[in-house]
């Protein structure tokens, strides 16, 4: 059952000290994800952007996994954006860059993407739970941002629930949309119907779709021009 939403550090979990925030869903979700991930980052190197880090806690754990990645991690709440730097520091890591600012709704994103200061082309975009907990205007800003800044063969990567053929697929995912548009209109689980037609509108495609615990899926995109390698 997809997880309730709230802003973490207000969600009743510790804060340590130095503002590492702990989210109960990273201790269930953190290792089929991975299993997931490894399998196209696997003997590759470049950079790689979260989008919505929450925590900071999954590129943490991928980082560790991945030395010859560099991984950058990113957020808008500016409580979120302090906890993935006090993980960041945590642990030390020498491939975790400064959290960036972005705003997904934007899709230039950020001006660390144009200054030089952030990363160079991206081997992957990764943005989990985050398009249904935001105006619809999120998912087109992080599919244009993708497409932008993703290498030839590279890949977007979304987790989280959603609907197939305008159906959910499970009741747990029907109360919490239900849940989600009673607390903004905006908001919803979103359709992999429509997510695939707002990827074909600007060069990306749907090139698998995997099953994951809870009732989650994840989602992979890639440029319309290439087909699955290695996914």
């Amino acid at each position: 059952m997809a997880e309730f939403v709230v802003e973490f550090g207000k969600d009743g979990q510790p804060v340590e000290p130095d503002g590492r925030l702990d989210a109960a869903a990273f201790h269930r979700n953190h290792e089929p994800i991975w299993a997931v991930l490894q399998k196209f980052l696997a003997g590759k190197s470049g950079d790689v952007l979260e989008a919505g880090s929450g925590t900071g806690q999954h590129v943490v754990h991928f980082a560790k996994h991945t030395p010859d990645m560099v991984w950058w991690p990113s957020d808008l709440n500016e409580r979120h954006l302090k906890s993935i730097e006090a993980w960041r520091a945590h642990v030390a890591l020498p491939n975790i860059r400064p959290p960036l600012r972005v705003d997904l709704a934007d899709p230039a994103w950020c001006p660390a993407m144009h200054d030089g200061s952030g990363p160079g082309k991206l081997l992957a975009v990764f943005c989990a739970n985050v398009i249904h907990i935001a105006p619809w205007r999120v998912a087109e800003g992080l599919f244009a941002g993708a497409e932008r800044y993703l290498r030839d063969d590279g890949r977007l990567f979304l987790y989280g629930p959603f609907k197939r053929d305008g159906k959910h697929t499970a009741m747990s995912n029907a109360v919490f949309d239900t849940s989600l548009r009673e607390q903004n209109a905006e908001w919803g689980v979103r359709d992999i119907g429509e997510l695939s037609t707002l990827a074909e509108s600007v060069g990306l495609s749907l090139i698998q779709t995997v099953p994951m615990p809870a009732n989650n899926m994840i989602l992979a995109f890639a440029r319309s021009t290439k087909r699955d390698v290695g996914a």
